[in-house]
This record gives C-alpha cells, sequence and structure tokens, in this order.
C-alpha cells in the first residue's frame, strides 16, 4: 500500500525554502523563580497554613516553561513554613487516565518524589463533592479531598483550543478539569464544549467552596514560551484576576505572520504542547465550531510525536497527512481514552498516513488544490510552541521581505532527506 501512496505522490514537487525570524513581544521576567518565591513569601494565605498541615501540590501535564522549578519552589516554601507538601498530578485523562501513567507524564517534566523532595502521590480514584444544577457531577481527587488539609494549584493561563469565554484554560480549568481526574473531565465535557464556558467556573467555583484549596499560581507567558508574569492567587480573588490575565494572555499569544497557508507541515504534536497536540489559536484547524481564529490553511501534515506525550496522538486527527512513524508511537487506545473523556473523537482519529515524512509532505502539496505546485504557500513548524523561527516557502518570500516584524535568515535551500525518506530534525 505505502508502495502505491509513494508513487501516487512521487512527482510532486517540494518547493525551496527559507528560514525566517518572526519578532513577538519579548517581554520576560529576568528570574521568575525568585518572583515566585516573594509572591509566596508575601501570601497571606501561604502563611496562614499551621505547622504540619498536609499540603496536595495538584501539577498539570502542560509543558509550561520551567514547570519543574517552579514546583520545586512552592515545595520548598511550604517546607519553610513547617507543611508536609506532596504532588498530586493534575491533569484529568492524560498518562492513559493511569496512576502510573499520569506520575509517569510528571516524571518526564522533571518532576518526581527524588528531584522535588516530596512524595508524589498518584491515584485515579475520586469523591463526588455536588452536583451542578444542571445535573452534573462535581468530582475531587479522593487523596487531596480527604487527606490534605490544604490544597495548592499550579498553571498557566492561555486561551483554550476548543471554546471561548471570560475564563478559559487556567486555574479554574486545573481545579474543575485536573483535580477531578478522568471522571472529573468526563463530568465537564458531558454536555459538550458549547458549554464549557459555563461549567468549568460553575465547578470550580463549587470546589473551591467545598475543599482547602489555598491559592493558585498563575503564569503567563509570551510568545516565545518564557514566562512574564507569575502570580500567587488566593481564592478570593482567583477568578477575577484570571479573567484579566487571560486577557494578556490572548495578547501574547504566538501567531503566524502571515494569513493563510496552503500547506503547514509541523514537526511535532504532543500534549505536553498542547492539550489538542498543536494548538488550534496557532494553526486555525479547532476541533469544535466554538473556537475560531487564526490563519487560513488548507492541508496540515504532522510528522512525529513528542516523547513527553507518552504515545497520546491527540489532535493527529485534525491533520490531513502523518507518517508511519508518528503511527507507530501511538498509544492508540490511550489516544481514543482523549476522545471518550473530552466526547470530541475527530482529533483521535488516524490521519491519511504515509510511509515517511517526504511522501506526507508531498501529500499535503498535492491535495492543496493549486494549479501550479512550485508556487505553494508551504511553512514548517517544529511544533505551536515555537514560532519565533519558522520556514517558509519561496512564494511567501516577498511577503516576509514586506512585512516589519518578519527577518530573513537563510536560504534558498533545499530539505535533506534521509534513506528512509524522513527530514533531519
Amino acid at each position: 500500500m505505502s508502495e502505491l501512496l509513494t508513487r501516487l505522490v512521487e512527482q510532486t514537487p517540494i518547493p525551496s525554502m527559507y528560514r525566517i525570524r518572526q519578532r513577538f513581544d519579548g517581554t520576560v521576567l529576568d528570574d521568575p523563580i525568585a518572583e515566585l518565591k516573594n509572591g509566596l513569601k508575601a501570601s497571606p494565605q501561604l502563611q496562614a497554613l499551621a505547622p504540619g498541615a498536609k499540603v496536595a501540590l495538584a501539577v498539570g501535564s502542560r509543558g509550561i516553561s520551567r514547570i519543574d522549578e517552579l514546583t520545586k519552589a512552592v515545595v520548598d516554601e511550604l517546607k519553610l513554613q513547617g507543611c508536609e507538601p506532596f504532588i498530586v498530578p493534575c491533569m484529568g485523562s492524560h498518562g492513559g487516565a493511569t496512576d502510573e501513567g499520569q506520575a509517569a507524564v510528571l516524571a518526564h517534566l522533571g518532576i518526581d518524589e527524588k528531584t522535588m523532595g516530596c512524595p508524589v502521590r498518584s491515584s485515579m480514584e475520586v469523591v463526588e463533592l455536588d452536583k451542578l444544577p444542571n445535573g452534573l457531577p462535581v468530582y475531587c481527587d479522593k487523596i487531596s479531598a480527604e487527606e490534605a488539609d490544604a490544597i495548592v494549584v499550579i498553571n498557566r493561563i492561555k486561551p483554550h483550543t476548543a471554546f471561548r469565554g471570560p475564563i478559559e484554560s487556567g486555574l479554574f480549568k486545573m481545579i474543575a478539569i485536573g483535580l477531578g481526574k478522568q471522571k472529573g473531565a468526563e463530568a465537564c465535557h458531558q454536555l459538550g464544549f458549547k458549554y464549557m464556558a459555563e461549567n468549568v467556573p460553575a465547578m470550580a467555583r463549587i470546589m473551591i467552596d467545598k475543599l482547602p484549596i489555598a491559592f493558585g499560581v498563575a503564569v503567563v507567558e509570551n510568545a516565545y514560551d518564557q514566562i512574564c508574569r507569575v502570580e500567587v492567587l488566593g481564592t478570593d480573588t482567583m477568578e477575577e484576576r484570571e479573567r484579566e490575565l487571560l486577557v494578556e494572555a490572548k495578547s501574547r499569544l504566538p501567531k503566524f505572520l502571515f494569513d493563510s497557508f496552503d500547506v503547514l507541515v509541523v514537526d511535532y504534536i504532543g500534549k505536553n504542547i498542547s492539550g489538542d497536540g498543536m494548538d488550534p489559536n496557532i494553526t486555525g484547524r479547532y476541533p469544535t465550531p466554538y473556537a475560531s481564529g487564526g490563519p487560513e490553511v488548507n492541508k496540515i501534515v504532522v510528522l512525529d510525536l513528542t516523547k513527553e506525550s507518552k504515545g497520546n496522538a491527540n489532535g493527529v486527527g485534525t491533520a490531513d497527512f502523518t507518517t508511519s512513524r508518528l503511527v507507530g508511537k501511538t498509544d492508540w487506545p490511550g489516544t481514543y481514552a482523549n476522545g471518550l473523556t473530552s466526547t470530541v473523537c475527530a482529533p483521535t482519529k488516524q490521519a491519511t498516513t504515509l510511509a515517511n515524512d517526504k511522501d506526507a509532505i508531498k501529500a499535503g502539496i498535492k491535495t492543496s488544490n493549486i494549479l501550479d505546485y512550485a508556487t505553494v504557500r508551504l511553512a514548517r513548524i517544529r511544533d505551536t510552541l515555537h514560532l519565533g523561527e519558522i520556514e517558509i516557502s519561496e512564494t511567501l518570500l516577498e511577503e516576509a521581505k514586506k512585512h516589519p516584524d518578519i527577518e530573513v535568515l537563510e536560504g534558498p535551500f533545499q530539505w535533506q532527506f534521509d534513506e528512509e525518506g524522513f527530514l533531519a530534525k
């Protein structure tokens, strides 16, 4: 079969490429860890914790910049207060929705008992706290609910990939869906993304009311995946401040400085990059009709899966083409679990699969609905967290030269493929 597909695309040319730099606002904290520690020392919520208090520190699976250092800073400050911290994986159904899988996800981020100096207690067991007026149950990790004297949550504030609202992806979502484990995530998604902007805050408010949530650590990153803001928020100000930080996070989101592409090539997708493998806010390819924005892209080609994703290839189904390498690395039951939990199953489907990078890229060009393949508007990125330096085809060169925030770094050059047809990355 792969030989047939190779024959079908082999005459499709791949254009000359240029490497460019897109410039964004690079505002960054010189020392975000020191900033966090200062915020913790000034936090009345932390100071109110009694010596000997058992504190559950909820940490998720996202590839937040310096998440291991941020987590260690919180652990250290809790210990200085005389508390006994332990870490709880806070990631819904990620890690294959298993105790071991979720602990392994954190370990891949540099967060384990040895590096943090405190236990990691991973369990998928939950307790039901209450129900929303619409009947949805509200769940919480059993260990955090029953054995912790206090709970602390860490997360990045950013736009969600499948819905829009005053609160999207941040501390409230981490509480409602992350702390809720697989059952909580499933419950929150039960009525679909159309109602997520209402259900996430509603569930989080109940959990804040019924659980000893002390404070949250909110992180905002700039377009270069660097920390530009970190704040310690008590539950009395968390909702209002998260709304404000989301506005800032949206303004700092990296983006393409082009309106459209015929083909977008993405080297890596993964759960550590985005909950959707690749951020739809960047690609313009959304899994639901309840979010929009980004460039117009005809075909998307994804080449590989990050190690940190632990085989979860959620998002590959929103691409048009992929490679046998990515498919071979995929834990399909774990990936399908993502769709069964979120109720959005299209992103977990297997995209049309070609033997290698060369064939997949040629397939994208061949099906991009242009008359002359040599004029293809093609871009290549490492992943959707890194848009500072990207590659573009020759057709986009003049447009790039005219943009005040684009610098042409190198080119023209031809992509080099190895004997098996894969790009050097």
